[in-house]
């Protein structure tokens, strides 16, 4: 019964998202009907061929999927061998399109095959059998104090979706339900296997405060989700307090007497607003003080992959940064010069206590996935006009020059809330110059002549920014 019990849920991997037809990156680019609230995950599969869309150039984000869909969804994120071929199954033929997949999966022991030989490639997912397989597929073996008021918190299923809410790949619904049974849509996939490949995409474990805020606006319209796609279930007056469990994005999700949902986190702020007042832009400095953060360090190595640590790459291109800005007249500080650890919260203070007027850190990216490669640059909304606005300007000059310079592909400019540019009060910038995982981004990562490309490109887009700034 438990070998059954495996193999249903184990197949149920990564079904929720797969979409059937194999449509070309020219036909799931321009995707009609991804949901705007997740389209930056959606979009990170789509880019790596993970999932793929429907000859009509739809994405289907409601629909139900498959076993097969799910094995084949979680075969092509972990870069099984999809041929056409003989199965272990006695139902899934070799002419089936996924029996390549479905082998592949069985063969590396994500599935088990029950006593009556099926694997029932039609039947529809559940989120719990979903947990099961996101967990082995990804190989989560982490627990953590996992509170879900609809499981039992013993048993197999209990910890599968322990691991998965340890690992941040799922934290439940806002009212502390898992919901098991429930069917698992092409949308709801998306999220955990893009959390699984990527860890900036994953969620906070439990819905624990933490923090409180202000609303800083005449009524704040308070949502079923994290975009403004979702219904409305209520609104709150100016200066109301809210408690804060979450954060998506620009979204958090939060509660205010019997009220909960998600709000935009722009209209709140941390003091009582008398009268609403919009945050004062950064008094422009003449000196032109810039902070420039080399991520990780010490005994945070951040990525490692053919042969090189994020660590020592964002230090070598930081301190190469540092001397053209400083050959041109700039003053520049240094959250660290060496391999030094320093928590996110020390580098945001030495940035402001060295009274910089601008920050940019710098670090190299990765994924699961070795195909995936690019050059991107973030800034952050979590701060209301025109901080968020200067920001994005220095980014998107940043990578304008960047991407050039090391003819790497242009993943563009995107909004993201990592602390080091959350936090800052400053205009702020944080740029992925590649993926360490790919090989040709990290044959560049290690070249010294690369290396000065990109932190010339960096440099001149921070003096552009300033130009423009005057």
């Amino acid at each position: 019964m438990l070998q059954k019990f495996v193999y249903r849920i184990s197949i149920l991997v990564v079904a929720c998202l797969f979409l059937t037809s194999l449509a070309s990156k020219e036909a799931y680019a321009s995707l009609k009907d991804i949901p705007t609230s997740y389209a930056k995950e959606i979009n990170y599969l789509l880019d790596r061929n993970v999932v793929t869309g429907y000859p009509d150039k739809t994405f289907g984000p409601k629909l139900n999927v498959t076993r097969e869909e799910a094995v084949t969804m979680v075969g092509r994120a972990l870069g099984y061998n999809g041929k056409e071929r003989q199965t272990s199954f006695k139902d899934v033929p070799a002419t089936a399109w996924s029996s390549g997949y479905i082998e592949t999966a069985y063969q590396n022991k994500l599935l088990t095959k029950p006593s009556d030989g099926k694997f029932r490639p039609k039947d529809k997912m559940t989120r719990g059998e979903m947990a099961y397989l996101i967990q082995r597929a990804f190989n989560l073996t982490e627990k953590g104090t996992v509170s879900i008021s609809d499981v039992k918190a013993s048993g197999a299923l209990y910890e599968a979706i322990n691991a998965i809410v340890t690992a941040g790949l799922s934290n439940g619904y806002p009212d502390g339900t898992f919901k098991p049974n429930n069917a698992m849509t092409r949308e709801e996939f998306a999220l955990f296997v893009a959390r699984g490949l990527n860890k900036d995409f994953r969620v906070s474990m439990n819905l624990e405060p933490i923090g409180e805020a202000y609303v800083n606006a005449s009524s704040l319209n308070v949502r079923t989700g994290p975009s403004t796609s979702y219904s409305v279930v209520g609104a709150l007056a100016n200066g109301t307090l809210v408690t804060i469990y979450k954060e998506e994005g620009s979204w958090v999700y939060i509660s205010a007497g019997s009220l909960r949902g998600y709000v935009n986190q722009n209209y709140l702020v941390d003091t009582l607003p008398t009268p609403p007042t919009q945050e004062p832009a950064p008094t422009p400095s003449t000196e032109k003080i810039i902070a420039i953060d080399a991520g990780h360090g010490g005994k945070d190595p951040g990525a490692v992959a053919n042969g090189l640590q994020e660590k020592e790459i964002n230090l070598a291109i930081a301190l190469k940064v540092e001397k053209i800005l400083k050959d041109k007249g700039y003053t520049v500080v240094m959250t660290r010069t060496d391999d030094t650890f320093l928590e996110l919260s020390e580098r945001v203070d030495v940035a402001v206590k060295q009274k910089a007027d601008t920050f940019v850190s710098i670090h190299t990216n990765s994924a699961a996935n070795s195909s995936a490669s690019g050059t991107e640059t973030y800034y952050s909304t979590a701060a209301l006009n025109p901080r968020a606005e200067n920001s994005k300007k220095l980014a998107t000059f940043i990578q304008d020059r960047l991407y050039k310079a090391l003819g790497t592909s242009n993943r563009g400019v995107k909004e993201a809330g990592f602390h080091v540019i959350k936090k800052t009060p400053l205009p702020s910038a944080l740029v992925e110059l590649g993926f360490i995982t790919n090989k040709n981004d990290s044959t560049k990562l290690a070249s010294e002549e690369y290396r000065d490309k990109a932190a010339e490109a960096i440099a001149l887009g921070i003096v552009d920014y300033y130009n423009w700034r005057k």
